[in-house]
């Protein structure tokens, strides 16, 4: 996940639970060389800029917008063109143009929730998510130091947030530019510049990104406008066979795929569910658009592959719980929510290994740590978009009244001005970088699911 590389340690105190690259590619990282994390984030149609927490004492956004009114009431923002923000009058007309501009975007759109609270949270992360998506359609995870890279994976759950707000254009560039930085074997590197022009350090590649870059696909194609939809997928018919592809090409005799890194960015010895489930997903997907695409014999290769890993989940994952490994040497992971919808259509054991997880996963200060393996350093340290899976698991899975709740601690940790953070230290505070493009996307998928009553997964191939 962002803010883990490859061996990490966790200094909690002296960093308020940041966590530090200690080892693997390009050595330790200084102390000394680390800035604070931000707290939020101006923007224009080009630029983005990191607020420190010392800029925003006192501050909040000036409603819809990402324009900051500061405590001594003036204003500050990103102005188009610039790289760098000013501060200006309240009331300054070029600064009210870029709130117009904000506000009519979120009013092109939906924002979702079933209260004035939900929707405030909501158009509060799609304006930190918009605020991250470059013009390229790199999508940055925070903008601090450490995250300002594009991972496949949290693009992935932007674009299916985009398309399910009805920001169809976002949705798609980013698709586009995960068609543009895919690796010529089908698959991607765990993160990339934000220019795309490769990545930052020699970090293992990740095979979750040919589940989870279909799966996005799926997702926006089918809230995507019906006038030239079946054009688009054309264009990105053939990042989609060469994920699927690899996807095939990866599953062993037992119909699993590799040990590979997970979402935690690290490496396991056996097969994970962290990698399996969303590559389930991604076969599924990646079967249903061929269909829709007119490329059959794709289709029933890719169904194929995905009966076969299918039952190796079923005979590996599901006897354990659907726990981390196959070799049930490393505990529970909340990776199990992969295997629920908007994901999979939820397997046998799955609704009681996500309830059996979480309570096994929930820490005194109410959220979740990413798993309970006796070798992880996550200590008393929840994870937002950890916590927040099993809030989207349960509302796409069509139960409010489980969802409801986690959902709920979630918001309630927003900082001062609104931003979803990273990470909430044991004393029950936002900590790490604010906002975080992953639980913005996560939160506000779970608001359109509990509002529609669920959220698809791709179907099962017959």
């Amino acid at each position: 996940m962002p803010g883990v590389l490859g061996c990490w340690a966790v200094v909690a105190a002296a960093l308020t639970s940041t966590a530090v690259p200690v080892c693997g590619a390009g050595g330790h990282a200084p102390l000394s060389g680390l800035t604070a994390p931000t707290v939020g984030v101006l923007s224009n149609a080009s630029a983005a800029e990191g607020v420190s927490a010392s800029l925003a004492a006192g501050a909040r956004y000036v409603e819809g917008s990402n324009v900051l009114r500061l405590a001594s009431g003036r204003w500050r923002y990103l102005p188009s063109g610039r790289s760098v923000s000013v501060v200006v009058a309240a009331g300054d007309g070029r600064a009210l143009r870029q709130i117009g501009q904000s506000r009519a975007w979120l009013a092109a759109g939906r924002v979702p929730g079933r209260s004035a609270a939900e929707r405030a949270a909501a158009g509060r992360a799609l304006l930190a998510m918009r605020a991250l998506l470059r013009p390229n359609g790199a999508m940055a995870a925070g903008w601090s130091p450490g995250w300002m890279y594009s991972w496949p994976r949290d693009s992935s759950f932007a674009c299916a947030a985009f398309a399910h707000t009805g920001h169809d254009e976002e949705a798609f560039r980013i698709l586009r530019h995960s068609a543009a930085t895919q690796r010529g074997d089908g698959s991607w590197e765990a993160r990339t510049k934000l220019d795309g022009s490769g990545p930052p350090d020699g970090r293992r590649w990740q095979l979750d990104a040919n589940g989870w870059v279909p799966w996005a696909a799926w997702q926006w194609y089918r809230v995507a406008p019906v006038e030239g939809r079946r054009e688009r997928l054309a264009a990105l018919y053939p990042m989609i066979r060469k994920a699927a592809d690899r996807a095939v090409l990866s599953l062993g005799a037992d119909g699993l795929p590799p040990a590979s890194p997970d979402y935690w960015e690290l490496m396991t010895a056996t097969a994970n569910i962290g990698t399996a489930a969303p590559l389930l997903a991604g076969l599924n997907a990646s079967a249903d658009l061929a269909r829709e695409a007119g490329r059959p014999q794709d289709a029933v290769r890719w169904a194929r592959a995905a009966r076969r890993l299918s039952a190796g989940i079923s005979k590996r994952f599901f006897p354990l719980g659907y726990q981390r490994t196959v070799d049930g040497r490393h505990g529970r992971d909340s990776a199990v929510a992969f295997m629920a919808p908007p994901f999979n259509a939820a397997a046998a054991g799955v609704p009681a290994a996500l309830e059996s997880t979480y309570r096994a996963l929930l820490l005194p200060n109410g959220g979740l740590t990413p798993g309970n393996d006796p070798g992880a350093p996550w200590g008393a340290v929840a994870w937002t978009p950890s916590t927040a899976f099993f809030a989207l698991a349960w509302a796409a899975g069509g139960r409010p009244a489980k969802a409801g709740p986690v959902l709920q601690w979630v918001l309630s940790k927003r900082n001062a001005l609104g931003e979803l953070p990273e990470k909430v230290d044991r004393a029950g505070r936002p900590a790490s970088v604010a906002p975080l493009a992953w639980t913005g996307s996560i939160v506000v998928l779970s608001l359109v699911a509990l509002e529609a009553g669920g959220l698809s997964a791709p179907p099962l191939q017959p």
